[in-house]
């Protein structure tokens, strides 16, 4: 994540407020694993700094891309430099309507210029494999009922009394107002960052001042948390626990110091799995096979963790400039080891396909860690 704190820190307000939104901005691009140019962060600064307006560093970004060719890899550096521009110019305002229309402006607002369907509501179901779930999904609401759901939880919502509460009471309410905002999951992208600016904008509305570095910080954490606040599996045993999210929320409401680890929300992780040189052998202290990795799995279960990666991103990661080699002693050999999966696996060209860890890679990254 890009750091602002130079900025934070700083006594002038206006530098201040600015870097938490960009700081806020670009963080929350990572819940889809997005990182902006470096082009948009020396522009951000300029605009911390005030030597331009938020309007006229819309115009720059645009312009940017305009005047470039655009390659496939490209195409996600534009959607996290354009959302970040849009979000640190939603965050800047100090306005919000609570209306299901509110909500979806906020979508088109965010996503103006980078997706055609910005601020419209999917007529088409959906699903998502999650890496927290070990590839299953939450179950979102049908597309016939979107607007009715929307329009139920914010009428609910406004019609809440506050009075007389404890802070434990209100973290506890707004976790699931917020849980059940997103799983209703209106757009056929950027949900998650939608419902961040939309519940940062409401909370200020009702006078707390969130104005932190959670949401940039543990963007990824916080997706994690609103899925298994939404999923259940009887057969498997696993039921709603919005535990993971009251943590997020008592921390940027109560100033807590509750850990937020990815790696704390898998719902299935394989027996114990040891990690050992082959110099000490193939068995752990109580006997048991441990693992046995390669040199290229060992680096790519490092550089991966709990993050998602582009190719592009891996092989800078890694060092590797030749994409055939890179594919075939780091990528296919892992997934073949079941250690690596693709984010979209029903479109192997999908312009935003990440590579990321399976629940099997994760708990080896764990042990690699402990």
């Amino acid at each position: 994540m890009t750091d602002f704190d130079e900025y934070i820190r700083q006594s002038e307000p206006h530098k201040r407020e600015k870097g938490y939104a960009w700081q806020t901005a670009i963080g929350l691009q990572t819940v889809d694993g997005l990182k902006p140019s470096d082009y948009l962060i020396e522009t951000a600064r300029q605009h911390i700094e005030g030597d331009i307006t938020i309007d006229e560093v819309q115009e720059r970004i645009k312009s940017y891309y305009q005047s470039k060719t655009i390659r496939v890899n490209d195409k996600t550096e534009e959607e996290a430099d354009k959302a970040s521009v849009n979000i640190t110019k939603l965050l800047g305002e100090r306005s919000l309507a609570f209306t299901v229309a509110g909500f979806t402006a906020v979508h088109r607002r965010i996503f103006e210029g980078v997706f055609k369907f910005a601020g419209k509501i999917r007529d088409y179901n959906i699903t998502k494999k999650e890496w927290v779930l070990d590839g299953d999904t939450v179950l979102y609401v049908s597309a016939p009922d979107i607007r009715k759901a929307i329009e139920h939880d914010i009428e609910q919502e406004k019609a809440f009394d506050y009075t007389g509460l404890s802070m434990e009471q209100v973290v506890s309410h707004i976790t699931k107002f917020v849980s059940g905002l997103w799983q209703i999951h209106p757009f056929g992208e950027g949900n998650t960052r939608t419902t961040a600016v939309f519940v940062i904008q409401y909370l200020r509305s009702i006078g707390f001042d969130v104005e932190n570095d959670l949401f940039a910080k543990h963007s990824w954490y916080f997706r994690n948390a609103l899925v298994r606040a939404n999923y259940q599996n009887v057969q498997k045993g696993v039921k709603r626990n919005p535990e993971y999210l009251e943590r997020f929320f008592r921390n940027l409401l109560m100033d807590e110091k509750n850990e937020l680890r990815n790696r704390t929300m898998l719902t299935q992780t394989p027996d114990e799995l040891s990690i050992r040189n082959k110099e000490t052998g193939n068995r752990t202290s109580t006997g048991q096979a441990t693992v046995q990795l390669t040199e290229q799995e060992r680096i790519l279960i490092s550089t991966i963790g709990h993050e998602q990666f582009s190719m592009k991103q891996l092989m800078e990661q890694v060092g590797l400039k030749h994409r055939p080699t890179f594919l075939e002693n780091y990528i296919n050999p892992a997934m073949k080891s079941g250690l690596v999966r693709v984010l979209y696996p029903e479109r192997p060209n999908h312009p935003r396909q990440k590579y990321l860890l399976t629940a099997k890679g994760a708990s080896l990254y764990n042990a690699i860690n402990q």
